[in-house]
């Protein structure tokens, strides 16, 4: 069962993957690419990581989406573009990538795995997900994120400055 389900996933997130490069319009591409967030949250949910599955929710499916809507908007794209040749390589290298999944999934035997049944013990969990990040985001990795926080609220103070400063220049 739980095989058919990760395959149900991945299937999915791939055919949506397909549908946010190809489509033409790009609010259904936003429409795809949401579909695949929620599937992908999806996964995390089927390997016990829910604290994970809600923040892909939250963050990809919430705001990076809603940013990209904003972009397209902003934009107001009409022409469409033409691309030179890439719909061909795309599509071989993509046959390419297929065939390599599929001879994977035929031959089926892998030393990593065969390796790990073996020596793998059962493992305790003592603690859920969140406390695990948690402690390892703000104990091994507590400079990147405090890096990470400052860079974003650098961006924010400068998106403000921005557009007071086109506010003055349009009343001026």
């Amino acid at each position: 069962m739980e095989t058919f389900v990760f395959f149900y996933f991945a299937s999915i997130i791939v055919l949506t993957a397909g549908f946010v490069v190809a489509l033409k319009n790009p609010i259904y591409s936003a429409l795809a690419l949401l579909v695949m967030f929620f599937h992908v949250a999806g996964l995390f949910v089927t390997l016990h990581a829910e604290f994970l599955a809600i923040i892909q929710i939250l963050v990809y499916a919430g705001a990076i989406l809603v940013l990209y809507l904003f972009v397209v908007m902003l934009l107001n794209l009409k022409r469409e573009e033409h691309f030179h040749g890439q719909f061909i390589v795309g599509l071989f290298l993509g046959c390419v990538l297929f065939a390599e999944a599929v001879l994977l999934v035929l031959k089926g035997e892998t030393t990593l795995g065969e390796n790990l049944a073996d020596s793998a013990a059962p493992i305790e969990l003592t603690r859920g997900n969140t406390e695990s990040i948690g402690e390892l985001l703000y104990s091994t990795y507590l400079f990147p994120f405090e890096v990470a926080s400052l860079i974003l609220l650098v961006a924010m103070v400068g998106a403000v400055i921005l557009t007071k400063k086109g506010i003055l220049e349009v009343k001026g």
